[in-house]
């Protein structure tokens, strides 16, 4: 395999586990917050933040696949390309799980919001903090790069 091959493969594989990462936390928290507006609609605006949270990892994935598009070239190395490859790696594997376990996070902070609306702002701070993970491993995955 050559290393563009390497490299190219290592940033397909970053943008598209952090979307499915992504894509699942939405589906979760987007089917909780349908349960709890359907009860009770005005209640949208409490849950908005809490149902987007995991849509930043996708956006870390795909940031990153653009910004190390630029460092493949048709004549990289097999050691460049696996280092690309590597530094990928980093973001996501931390921005897919991450993007799963904050969906299920921010769950339950719907939930909770259903209970007692007072809430909200002080729930955000628990799937925030799923977040971090995937931000470390986006810094990581930058400084490798």
């Amino acid at each position: 395999m050559t290393g563009s091959a390497l490299a190219t493969l290592g940033l397909a594989l970053c943008a598209g586990l952090c979307g499915f990462g992504s894509s699942l936390g939405l589906y979760y928290t987007g089917s909780a917050a349908a349960g709890v507006l359907a009860e009770e609609p005005k209640k949208f605006s409490k849950m908005l933040v809490l149902v987007v949270l995991p849509a930043t990892q996708g956006i870390y994935g795909f940031v990153f696949a653009i910004i190390g598009m630029s460092g493949i070239t048709p004549d990289m190395t097999t050691l460049e390309g696996a280092r690309l490859f590597g530094a990928a790696m980093a973001l996501a594997i931390s921005g897919c799980l991450s993007g799963i376990l904050q969906g299920k996070t921010a769950v339950a902070g719907i939930y909770a919001v259903a209970k007692n609306e007072s809430l909200s702002g002080k729930l955000i701070l628990f799937p925030a903090m799923v977040e971090t993970y995937a931000i470390l491993g986006l810094v990581v995955s930058i400084l490798l790069m």
